[in-house]
């Protein structure tokens, strides 16, 4: 599995979110590298990992990013903060957690109201067979939909889609199987590191008031929700991403 380090300072480590890479995060890391050594994950299937055989699966990535860094900070975004949600709840070696536009479950419940319908995944899912490009397309144009710098986002996204090639069709569909199928709720309790919750306002694909219940949960969380932002805020908000980020790490300390 692929993983990119670069800067100095205090290890942060970066997952992404579905049908993307790494790479994702370059405006995000240009400001932090100053401050943080940064791992960039390119998850199986996807990007520079295409090949490799590590399952896409929360307890199985986690574990083969952990046996690879130093104890770090993790972040995940959207599909990536399963990952990052799994590794903070079961791994002694994740000092923090940052979950951006990201909850322990993404479809609808009767107890979780603030979620998607599981027919979003499914339909992406039978997309995906009919037509692979189009379906990534309208994807990435979700995460941005919304946004008040969605055009400028949009067009970012669209340059990195294939920039580190095209991401293997099994690990599309085991990414959408893990957002339908995956609830790490009970997880949230328990956890034993600090936690920040990032959420864009206008998010069409994670509601907001989803991550503020996820993140009432979980002791020694921080809720913040960025107005006019969507679904990739490190985007389009990237300093605004970065201060939040900076503060977090220096509340939580070694």
């Amino acid at each position: 599995m692929h993983i990119e380090t670069l800067g100095s300072g205090p290890d942060l480590v970066l997952i992404h979110g579905w049908a993307l890479h790494g790479g994702v995060f370059g405006p995000l890391a240009e400001r932090l590298a100053p401050r943080f050594r940064l791992h960039l994950v390119d998850l199986p299937g996807h990007g520079y990992s295409r090949d490799s055989d590590v399952p896409l699966q929360p307890a199985a990535v986690a574990s083969e990013i952990a046996s690879r860094v130093p104890p770090a900070l993790w972040l995940g975004w959207s599909l990536g903060g399963l990952f990052a949600l799994r590794a903070a709840a079961s791994l002694p070696t994740v000092r923090g957690l940052v979950m951006i536009a990201a909850t322990p479950r993404f479809v609808r419940a009767p107890d979780w109201p603030h979620a998607v319908e599981p027919s979003v995944f499914e339909q992406f899912a039978r997309s995906l067979e009919e037509d692979y490009d189009g379906t990534l397309g309208r994807f990435v144009a979700l995460d941005t939909l919304g946004s008040e710098h969605g055009r400028e986002e949009l067009k970012s996204l669209n340059a990195l889609l294939h920039s580190r090639g095209r991401p293997r069709p099994e690990a599309l569909h085991a990414g959408l199987e893990l957002l339908e199928s995956t609830d790490l709720r009970r997880s949230l309790p328990s956890l034993s590191v600090p936690s920040l919750w990032l959420a864009g306002r206008r998010d069409r694909l994670v509601n907001p008031a989803g991550m503020a219940a996820a993140a009432e949960r979980a002791p020694g969380s921080r809720f913040v929700e960025l107005p006019g932002a969507a679904h990739a805020p490190f985007l389009g908000h990237v300093e605004a991403v970065a201060a939040e980020l900076l503060a977090f790490a220096d509340n939580t300390g070694p």
